[in-house]
């Protein structure tokens, strides 16, 4: 391994002074690491700190007690202020004499960083040493929210920083907020990575996590009149002090070329564009340990040579950049659009530059750690690699090629260690989900892993028919169609004979047969006339589906286990999405629900509810045990505990009530209830079912009295939150929507305070750690069925948040943990849905009058001038794409607001509906993603824990 002491250690070393050097760790506990330098003299310091404040440590210690047990150093918030202030003066960006909240972050975020690369190193150091087998985790996203707070909470300095800081004249909570959130990520499945990375670190298991450096992310999201904008986002703009680029760690990426044979018969893939993918490492601390392990990003360029020096003193200067402006773009943007051919080579760019880079690094540490004795066939022993989705797929092929083309494998041998290596986690049911990409575009751009995929899917034909045998044509023909990791293909020709059906002779008009006839079509076309018919020909033959490669086949095929992410998804997974490939191999599927980190998630955003929960626990245990949330079962019903349990959410209502006024301008009470929808904004989520059960309430409101409202209805606050993809046009209309009516209702006077409707842009983790711990009522309300698992649902019942919900995803389990009781639960259930949508087609779908009572009042332009017909268009009609409301909102409205009628009257009943909320948060205790990470460890990766002492 490349260490981190070359990159930002060694410099600090250099600041101090050029004869001092490392002796070892200091720490109050094992979990923090200082640095102490030792000069010649031979008085020890710690790193860049005052004069004043090294006499104030040699004070308080002897130089030989210090030798002889480094550990009882322990930092203080002096010596942190003071290396904050050495990294003001001595990084670049900022100035000593002008020490603002941004600039101390950055300083601050270095002086956290320079901790944490001991642990990195030593963490890594041992890896190297002991050769164990380490776990890789692949994933397009990791949504790593601002690392700041994560940092010094897991270093256990908290405490020291805050103090520090104040000494410095500005608070903790200022400073981080001036951290920007990496834009790395969109929305559960870059979560859930990140989650994973903290688990893995806390656990102390071997592991890497590899993605890319985007340099703008998805996109920062404006809220106009016009609904929601995108603009680039800027969180690189001013640096990213957590990250060490690694100039020295670069790998080759090849697009487009030929495939050639050589002499020696083996295949070997030249030309084409050539780009180079550069690593940048993210240290990822554990909690309460010295294991701080590394994400691994790519950033992408050319080297200096294919800069055309030529062309740029020509006067050519776009033509000089090309190649440059080619390999860079391919980090720029998160999920780019792909409507156009350019936007999808440029994805496919991505994911291969993901797997190439991260394969090549992954072969070289085990070659390395191999030493003089590289043995192949113990690869699968050293290596696991996990598919966060179909993102990563290529890593299949990919691994083929490097190992047959590179390290002269046969076939079998390759296959075999591939096999073993690759996992694969199943993250959507959704069709359009299971990424299928052009088999062209595929082999302009990848030649070679075209032909290492047409071989496995031979191969997979080879097997199918080998198992079902050909007794049964029209079964086996099935199974085909539906396994094919080609899509669209003929058969090869002795198989495609198994199903040839014998051509019928045409007769004449007397009914004898007529030979060797050919049609008027045939003929022109044979003879090159340009027809009608001829045309109709080459009609029908354009219109002939296009030939694509399934990702997720190939995931399946290529791997050694498939998982899905909650216990009603894998079950969906194993009977529907891939009930072929479970019926061929049931060993290789398994269920692993979804997880979230309590570090993050409760312990660190919410303090409040935090202290509340060891105290009456008895024991801070419960942040890395998190069964032991269990027991607040027992005081659910304390008077003392409810009392302290809403005196903290109201603490946390009243920072999301300051937050939204400056975010948004929209005032709120704080003793409203808090009911929350944040998720990516898709139709299958119903944000939609939401703000219509939103606009039923407010109409029933504007046909009462005062007094009949205020007896009728509890105060809400309905807030908002969720991006739209940027080509997605129905889910930007949705968005366009619900600030519409949040428009109108807000500045209802009639209405007040007894309902408003809040959008909150740009939603992201940091926004997320404020809004879930004030949160009492949580909506994830997807049609049954669509939901992989969910992590949103997880981190809102963990803050004692009472969710109300279909049987989607992991709100199964959440319900059966938490109790029926304290879960509101409606809508169809998912083995119900498909005979739901046959019926709407068959036009037996009747509407319930209220679903078009809320149409008709949307349609009247309450709402102001927009037009939402297509919308509501959406949800009529029996079929045909864009209508038939295929999500179900009409079916499931009455239920829904029926449903919240009932979450009126509990939470009127405050002891009722706080029992709830600590029942939910005592039965958030399965789903920490520590417990997550150790199925994965034990049943998929066959790691073991390795802590650094």
């Amino acid at each position: 391994m490349t260490t981190a002491s070359t990159g930002g250690a060694a410099t600090a070393l250099s600041r101090c002074s050029s004869n001092a050097r490392l002796i070892g760790f200091t720490s109050r506990n094992p979990s923090v690491k200082v640095l102490l330098l030792r000069r010649t003299n031979p008085s020890l310091c710690v790193r860049c700190v005052s004069s004043e404040q090294k006499e104030r440590v040699r004070d308080r210690m002897t130089d030989e007690e210090l030798l002889s047990d480094p550990s009882s150093f322990a930092p203080d918030a002096a010596s942190i202020a003071s290396i904050i202030k050495h990294h003001a003066e001595f990084t670049p960006l900022f100035s000593s004499h002008n020490i603002e909240p941004s600039k101390t972050f950055f300083a601050t975020a270095l002086s956290v960083r320079d901790a944490l690369i001991i642990n990195w190193n030593a963490t890594y150091d041992l890896y190297e040493k002991m050769n164990a087998k380490q776990a890789y985790y692949l994933s397009m996203e990791f949504l790593q929210g601002r690392a700041l707070l994560n940092a010094i909470g897991n270093l256990e300095l908290t405490g020291e920083y805050a103090q520090a800081l104040k000494k410095l004249g500005l608070t903790l909570e200022t400073v981080a907020s001036q951290e920007p959130d990496a834009a790395l990520g969109n929305g559960g499945l870059g979560r859930l990575a990140s989650c994973f990375l903290d688990s893995l670190a806390t656990l102390n298991y071997p592991a890497w996590g590899y993605g890319l450096r985007y340099k703008y992310g998805l996109f920062k999201q404006l809220i106009t009149k016009d609904g929601q904008e995108e603009v680039a986002e800027n969180w690189l703009e001013i640096g990213n002090p957590w990250e060490i680029v690694r100039n020295d760690v670069s790998y080759p990426v090849k697009f487009y070329g030929k495939v050639v044979k050589g002499s020696d018969g083996k295949s070997r893939w030249v030309g084409g564009e050539d780009i180079m993918a550069v690593a940048y490492d993210v240290p990822i601390p554990g909690y309460k340990t010295t294991t701080t392990i590394n994400l691994r990003l790519w950033s992408t360029k050319v080297p200096s040579s294919q800069f055309d020096l030529s062309a740029f003193n020509a006067g050519e200067h776009t033509k000089a950049c090309e190649a440059q402006a080619k390999a860079e773009k391919i980090c720029y943007i998160l999920y780019p659009g792909d409507e156009s051919e350019e936007g999808k080579i440029l994805r496919l760019k991505q994911q291969y530059t993901l797997c190439s880079a991260s394969l090549q690094d992954i072969i070289a540490r085990f070659e390395r750690r191999s030493g003089g004795n590289v043995r192949w066939e113990d690869f699968p022993d050293k290596v696991a690699i996990q598919m966060n989705d179909t993102h990563p797929t290529l890593c299949i092929p990919e691994l083929m090629r490097i190992l047959m083309d590179l390290k002269d494998m046969s076939w079998e041998e390759a296959w075999r260690i591939t096999q073993r290596t690759v996992a694969y986690t199943n993250h959507t049911v959704l069709p359009e989900a299971l990424e299928k990409w052009s088999f062209d575009l595929m082999q302009r751009l990848l030649p070679r892993h075209v032909e290492i995929i047409e071989k496995i899917d031979e191969q997979l034909i080879q097997e199918i028919i080998s198992e079902y045998g050909t007794s049964n044509p029209e079964m086996l023909e099935e199974k085909l169609v539906a396994m094919r990791i080609l899509e669209n293909f003929d058969l090869p020709a002795p198989i495609a004979d198994l199903f040839a059906k014998p051509e019928q002779s045409p007769v004449d008009e007397t009914g004898e047969k007529v030979e060797n006839v050919v049609s008027i079509t045939e003929k022109n076309v044979l003879e090159g006339e340009c027809t009608s018919a001829n045309k109709t020909v080459k009609q029908k033959a354009a219109s002939r589906p296009a030939k694509m490669v399934r990702m997720a086949n190939l995931c399946v095929v290529g791997g050694h286990a498939v998982n899905g992410v909650a216990e009603i998804h894998s079950e969906i997974v194993k009977k529907e999405v891939f009930n072929d490939f479970f019926q061929l191999w049931p060993n290789k599927f398994q269920n692993k629900t979804n997880g979230v980190t309590p570090r993050r998630w409760i312990y660190f955003c919410n303090p409040n509810l935090s202290a509340v929960i060891t105290k009456w626990i008895g024991t801070k245990d419960w942040v890395l045990k998190t069964e032991k949330l269990a027991e607040l079962r027992k005081f659910a019903d304390n008077e003392d505990l409810q009392i302290e349990w809403r005196a903290a959410k109201r603490n946390n209502k009243i920072k999301v009530a300051s937050f939204l006024k400056e975010r948004t301008g929209y005032s709120v009470n704080p003793d409203a209830m808090f009911d929350i929808q944040v998720k990516r904004i898709h139709e299958y989520k119903r944000q939609l079912l939401n703000i219509l059960g939103i606009v039923y309430r407010y109409k029933k409101m504007k046909e009462m009295t005062a007094s009949e409202r205020k007896a009728k209805f509890v105060p809400r606050v309905c807030i908002f939150g969720g991006k739209a993809f940027a080509t997605y046009v129905q889910a930007k209309r949705i968005v366009k929507f619900i600030t519409d009516v949040g428009a109108t209702i807000n500045h209802d006077q009639d209405i007040g305070d007894l309902l408003k409707v809040i959008f909150v842009p740009d939603y992201n983790v940091s926004v997320a750690e404020l809004l879930i711990p004030a949160s009492e009522l949580s909506q994830h309300i997807s049609t049954a069925g669509m939901e992989a698992s969910g992590t949103s649902n997880m981190k809102f019942a963990m803050n004692g948040c009472v969710l109300i919900g279909t049987l989607d995803g992991a709100n199964v389990e959440i319900r059966e943990e938490v109790g029926e009781d304290n879960f509101f639960l409606f809508g169809a259930q998912a083995h119900k849905i498909a005979a739901l949508r046959e019926e709407r087609a068959a036009g037996k779908f009747v509407p319930d009058k209220r679903f078009e009572e809320v149409k008709k009042f949307v349609r009247s332009g309450a709402f102001g001038p927009n037009n939402y017909d297509e919308l509501m268009g959406s949800l009529e009609g029996n079929e045909g794409f864009g209508r038939a409301d295929y999500f179900l909102v009409g079916k499931d409205f009455p239920g829904y607001i029926e449903c919240q009628e009932k979450v009126d009257e509990a939470y009127r009943d405050q002891r009722r509906w706080t029992k709830m909320s600590i029942l939910n948060t005592a039965g958030s205790h399965k789903f920490s993603s520590d417990r997550t990470i150790h199925e994965y460890a034990k049943d998929i990766w066959d790691i073991e824990h390795l802590e650094v002492i």
